[in-house]
């Protein structure tokens, strides 16, 4: 438009648009036209706030021990990798010995990342064994099993080649006791690099195999694109924006028959048999036509299953968390504009809490600046929302 008939057209404007637009941006805006969905929503409590190192998987048993890994693959840090919150502090986990660097990689924690409990309580944590800045050393990469009632080892499964690769991020794990003599583990390797998989241990034998490598179900989606605090973040082989990789979340059914499973660069959401999957007999060619596309759940790290099989499932576009009902239908549970990156999520009989690490704020993902501010947050929230009074009787209307 040319000058001259701006000007007109700004003169012949109603007066109300006039005074609007010469009021400031923020007493400008109309009611009526701000999106309702961005605002905070549900109940949040802070559990613990940390400086230093970040949280990411989170275990609380039902007396309320709780759990924190802090791992070491981003940054090389000099503190407890796997931690038991104690009057405020992080208290080293089983030990110091373990949990503090300074051992052999085969005899100490390395990088604690993922954790589960299984059916009679103990605590599973998967331990990438990646220092920021080094190689991944042989041993580095584990499955540790803690029994909490005596805070002992139980079982220390070393991740070898050819499940193991140089550049594997061992990244979560469910385990089953229906399954093997002692258990299986299901642990997802979403990669460093470009070759995610699963990787299924029987305890007993500590025999691992490296499945699925090539399916879409496991890898991330080529073209990608997430808004991350407002940024669009493409997912580029090499030359990451945001964080990005293969198979990540993973979540098991109560009567541990199925597995449900996502890549983290995917919005996707993907379910096997366990019964299946544990076969040592299985191989691809068996397991890929197994697989069930349960479709879209949004972006997400962390899955979770709470007693009724519910699926929460975190979701770093959204600052939020979601659960997926056994219909398939979804419900907002948490959204608050503190929840960056939600990372570990666990379910309790009355709770959920989610570590928030603000991962995406890394240095690697953002030219070489590190735009974490601590302190980080582990939160949680009711599995069932507090219902109001009503003087009303049911069904009946003012």
């Amino acid at each position: 438009m040319k000058r001259r008939h701006f000007l007109q057209a700004a003169s012949a404007a109603p007066a109300s648009l006039a005074v609007t637009a010469a009021l400031p941006t923020s007493q400008a805006r109309a009611a009526g036209n701000e999106d309702n969905g961005t605002g905070p929503y549900g109940a949040l409590d802070v559990v613990a706030e940390f400086d230093g190192p970040g949280p990411s998987g989170i275990v609380v048993l039902p007396n309320g021990r709780t759990f924190v890994g802090f791992p070491r693959h981003a940054v090389d840090h000099k503190g407890a990798t796997l931690g038991e919150l104690v009057d405020g502090k992080v208290v080293p986990y089983p030990n110091a010995e373990m949990s503090l660097p300074g051992n052999a990689p085969a005899e100490c924690l390395v990088s604690v990342h993922g954790m589960t409990t299984d059916r009679e309580g103990r605590l599973w944590v998967i331990d990438d064994g990646k220092r920021a800045g080094h190689p991944l050393q042989p041993g580095a990469a584990k499955i540790v099993c803690i029994d909490p009632t005596t805070n002992r080892v139980a079982h220390k499964i070393i991740l070898k080649a050819p499940a193991l690769l140089p550049d594997s991020h061992m990244n979560d794990l469910r385990v089953s006791l229906s399954h093997g003599a002692q258990g299986t583990v299901f642990v997802t390797d979403s990669s460093f690099g470009t070759s995610p998989a699963l990787v299924v241990v029987d305890v007993a034998t500590q025999q691992a195999r490296r499945l699925l490598t090539k399916h879409p179900a496991i890898l991330p989606e080529a073209g990608f694109l997430a808004i991350v605090e407002g940024e669009p973040r493409r997912y580029i082989p090499g030359h990451p924006q945001l964080v990005s990789g293969g198979v990540d979340g993973i979540a098991l059914t109560k009567d541990e028959k199925t597995l449900y499973f996502a890549p983290l660069t995917s919005r996707r959401l993907y379910s096997l048999p366990v019964d299946l999957l544990a076969d040592p007999t299985s191989d691809d060619t068996v397991l890929a036509p197994a697989i069930r596309d349960e479709g879209e759940k949004g972006v997400a790290d962390g899955l979770a299953l709470d007693d009724h099989d519910r699926l929460y499932t975190t979701n770093y576009e959204h600052d939020c968390i979601l659960r997926r009902d056994q219909d398939g239908s979804f419900k907002m549970m948490l959204r608050d504009p503190r929840a960056l990156s939600p990372d570990g999520i666990f379910a309790t009989a009355d709770h959920v809490y989610c570590t928030f690490g603000q991962w995406n704020r890394l240095a690697s993902f953002n030219d070489g600046k590190d735009r974490r501010v601590t302190p980080y947050l582990l939160i949680r929230f009711p599995i069932e929302q507090k219902q109001p009074y009503d003087a009303v009787p049911n069904g009946q209307k003012t």
